[in-house]
Parts: structure tokens; sequence; C-alpha cells
């Protein structure tokens, strides 16, 4: 089995979402997600067993970005934790490198 674990800081909302990874053939990815957040609570039990290979060929119109869209309607779409958790998912299937990615801000 392989997995992979992320902690999701979502910024000025103060959220912070925790996820698990896992992948018994590193292909089939199943979710398990923490959040204080409802919007993400409610995403995290939709979130479906997913064919990791198939979600990264569909891009933006494979099964998680639609259950994204159709989940968190009124939410942030600058909402971090789509795309941690889509990060998460490569990692635990073996098609991405564990490795850190961060965005920092400034007014000009």
């Amino acid at each position: 089995m392989s997995g992979a674990r992320v902690s999701i800081h979502a910024g000025i909302c103060g959220f912070v979402t925790e996820a698990t990874v896992t992948s018994e053939d590193r292909q089939h990815v199943e979710f398990r997600v923490a959040s204080p957040c409802e919007k993400i609570q409610g995403l995290a039990q939709r979130l479906p067993r997913l064919d990791a290979y198939a979600e990264i060929g569909a891009g933006f119109e494979g099964q998680f970005h639609r259950t994204v869209r159709a989940t968190l309607n009124g939410c942030c779409s600058g909402c971090a934790v789509p795309v941690g958790l889509f990060k998460a998912m490569q990692v635990a299937a073996g098609l991405a490198l564990p490795k850190a990615v961060s965005m920092e801000f400034e007014r000009e």
C-alpha cells in the first residue's frame, strides 16, 4: 500500500485541512479528509474512490474536479484545498514526488 499525507493551510479563512490519500494498487485512491470547513467536509463525503491515472488524463473534466465544482458552490474559487488533495492523489499513486508546494503573497 502506498499513500500520502497532506496538511493544507487554506489562507485567510484560517482553516487547516488534514488529509490522507491511500492506494492499494498505485492507481486507485481513497481519500480521508478532516477539516473544520463545512464546505470541505461536504467535499470529503462526496469524493469517491478514484482512478488517479484517469483523473490526470481527464484534466479539469475528471471526476475529482467535477465533484469539487458540484460541492464547493458558493465557496472561494481560489481555495487551495482541492489542489492539495489532487497533488496528494498523485503522490499516493506514485505519479508525483512528495515535494512541498507553497504560495506567498504581498501587497504592492
